[in-house]
């Protein structure tokens, strides 16, 4: 379902040249995996015999008995649409290969050789073996009844074999993937195109290489790579190959699911640690303990179909001639998709880091965007100040903590920063003070400006009755605040700052011409979960700086400390405080009683809505599947329906307010700017997708 396939990456128990005791175990785990639901299994490199064996390679019994294991295991999963990848050597046209092996129901599918062999310091693959290369590109020729540019090897009791190291899907598995885009196959065609899966297979030595095999594979569609390997363990080699497994993953934008020998490999010169690896696109989805004596399996529940519409978007997959690798591709028959999953994590929170040290990195690398972008911005216009609407909000706040750090970036006074709070009809005692509080303490100037006067008197010129709380009535307060920064800004010199986020942007929770207008939006990539978490992150550093500066007894570091803790005080109320526009009268507590996320809905869903949807495009049936997943227990489903039906009518309908916002500078991988990520007609509709 929604092109989740669950892979399993096994590092059995072996006996070194025991090709009968290989096989049980073989047959055994994978066996496991299955049961548990995977639809592809892959086996270390040569684990039928083992990875050890060194010159009883060359002994004619071994390689009977090997291939006689091959058979075995195929048969053994006869009536099972799983595909079992294992390792192998085999003769083919006169010479010995090291290979992958692939079998599904009953049959051995295609043999993949190795390409790159080994044959420094403690390794000797030269010795006993010969580089496929050549056959995988077809140099030996083509075989009667078969493509051209095909080959393939006969193996007794398995007839003629495709060799290659390119795979595709056909027939109808539970999904009903289709072979080369034959829609009438699929069981399910408006599902086919988005969720094929396409195999890409390297041996060991062919990852380290400069130019992997996998990097051409993948331009030519593998949105999977599988990887047989036997890499022995030194030290600091761990963290060097699963570095090198993550790189690659996300250099071909494909899942990559690594298997490696295991401690049972010969210790006569090497010992082996049974790494397995599964990560999708540069992040690492499993990975199993070292040095474990018990057969290791680890599952991913990969997501072929994001893999697939990310290529449409991002990376350079398009401009590749992949015609010779589908002439010699062989076909797995239809793997089996999920129905819900089992072994991935969704992050309720795709904008934000998961963890302290990667939210401290990423936090601060946005805020210095954020800053260099001003930076820029104010030089080029000359601008004399920076003037911002301040509302004792959570955007403006994190927009005025830019701009006082732009400012001294620039080397420039904060008294030039002009900051100003604005009460209307819903101000309340808490956003006020906490605007002042947080003004005085960064330094700025600070003005106040009632515009409620003003807006009664708009309100006779349109013949509107004040109390009629609709939607003229907010509107005509957030653009007589848009007209008073403008006009300031005007009078001194400056430019007006925007404070609107990300999310605001996707939902149009802006009045067109008004908070949605400025002259530079410091925000305007960053959604409102990671706002949050910025803000945040700026009032721990000023909880550091007064930890690191408590037991001094200087005047002035006790008062910069007093600062810090205040400052850190009213950003921890701001956090605090629920997200309004504040254009609807408080309650009769003096309480804010238009809260956003009361009418349209978490915005922690919508931000979850808008990452699947924008960046993989996902779609609702699969953002209600992931959504459900990721926030089981915490939201209940007619929650995240009722905020995909408001997400998906507003994104659409507000599209012409984001035709034309201001500059901002582009900090993450979604961008909704015309200028930048996101080009959209105003007037599409959106009947399909609600």
């Amino acid at each position: 379902m929604f092109g989740f396939y669950r892979f399993a990456a096994v590092s059995p128990i072996l006996k070194v040249a025991d090709t009968a005791f290989n096989t049980e175990e073989i047959i055994k785990s994978a066996n496991i995996a299955v049961s548990n639901g995977a639809a592809f299994v892959v086996f270390p490199e040569l684990c039928i015999t083992g990875y050890t064996c060194s010159d009883l390679f060359h002994q004619e019994l071994l390689l009977q008995n090997s291939t006689r294991a091959l058979l075995k295991i195929a048969q053994a999963f006869a009536d099972n649409d799983a595909v079992i990848a294992v390792g192998l050597p085999l003769r083919m046209l006169g010479r010995l290969y090291n290979c992958a092996a692939f079998v599904q129901r009953g049959r051995v599918v295609a043999i993949t050789p190795k390409i790159h062999l080994p044959n420094q310091r403690e390794f000797y693959e030269k010795r006993h073996f010969s580089s496929g290369r050549d056959l995988l590109r077809g140099a030996w020729g083509a075989s009667a009844g078969n493509v051209a540019g095909a080959v393939t090897c006969t193996i007794e009791g398995a007839g003629e074999v495709p060799v290659t190291n390119f795979f595709t899907v056909k027939g109808r598995g539970t999904l009903g993937l289709c072979n080369n885009g034959a829609v009438e196959d699929c069981a399910d065609a408006a599902n086919c195109a988005g969720s094929e899966v396409r195999i890409g297979v390297e041996l060991c030595e062919d990852l380290w290489i400069p130019a992997p095999p996998s990097g051409e594979l993948a331009l030519a569609g593998a949105n999977v790579i599988v990887n047989l390997s036997a890499s022995d363990a030194l030290v600091g080699k761990r963290d060097y190959r699963r570095n090198l497994v993550m790189n690659q993953s996300a250099r071909c934008m494909a899942a990559y699911v690594y298997a490696s020998a295991g401690v049972h490999e010969s210790t006569t010169d090497m010992v082996f640690s049974g790494h397995l690896m599964i990560t999708e696109n540069g992040s690492m989805i499993a990975e199993s303990r070292p040095f474990s004596r018990e057969t290791e399996i680890v599952y991913a529940d990969v997501d072929v179909e994001r893999l697939n519409m990310q290529r449409l978007s991002e990376g350079s997959f398009q401009d590749f001639d992949s015609r010779s690798f589908y002439a010699r591709a062989a076909s797995f028959e239809g793997l089996r998709s999920l129905e819900k999953l089992q072994y991935r994590f969704v992050s309720p929170t795709p904008f934000v880091p998961g963890s302290l040290e990667t939210r401290d990195q990423s936090c601060t690398e946005i805020f210095n965007i954020q800053c260099a972008g001003l930076a820029k911005r104010l030089e080029a216009s000359h601008s004399k100040r920076a003037v911002i609407g301040l509302s004792g909000g959570l955007d403006s706040t994190l927009a005025l903590l830019v701009v006082a750090e732009t400012f001294k970036l620039l080397k420039r006074p904060a008294s030039e920063i002009l900051a100003l709070t604005m009460p209307g009809f819903g101000t309340t005692k808490r956003t006020k003070n906490n605007a002042v509080e947080l003004a005085n303490l960064l330094g700025v100037e600070l003005r106040t400006v009632d515009i409620q006067k003003a807006c009664l008197q708009h309100f006779d010129d349109i013949g509107h009755d004040p109390q009629k709380l609709d939607v003229t009535y907010e509107n005509v307060q957030a653009r007589e605040r848009t007209q008073i920064l403008m006009d300031i800004a005007n009078s001194v010199g400056g430019i007006v700052i925007g404070t609107g986020d990300l999310s605001e942007i996707a939902l149009g929770w802006s009045t067109y011409n008004a908070d949605h207008m400025s002259m530079y939006a410091v925000n305007c990539d960053i959604p409102k979960t990671l706002v949050r978490h910025i803000v945040s992150w700026y009032a721990d550093r000023a909880n550091v700086f007064i930890e690191n500066k408590t037991t001094a007894e200087n005047a002035a570091v006790s008062t910069a400390v007093e600062n810090a803790l205040r400052l850190t005080a009213v950003l921890r109320d701001i956090l605090d405080t629920p997200v309004s526009p504040e254009l609807l009268p408080a309650d009769n507590n003096g309480q804010i009683a238009q809260k956003t996320e009361s009418i349209l809905g978490a915005y922690e869903i919508h931000d979850f809505f808008l990452y699947h949807f924008a960046k993989y495009g996902a779609t609702p049936e699969k953002l209600l599947f992931l959504a459900k997943y990721a926030f089981a227990g915490k939201f209940t489903d007619e929650e995240i329906e009722k905020a995909l039906a408001v997400f998906v009518r507003r994104f659409f309908t507000q599209q012409f307010k984001r035709s034309c916002i201001p500059d901002g500078p582009k900090v993450g991988t979604i961008s909704l700017s015309p200028r930048a990520d996101w080009r959209m007609p105003s007037d599409a509709s959106f009947a399909d997708w609600i």
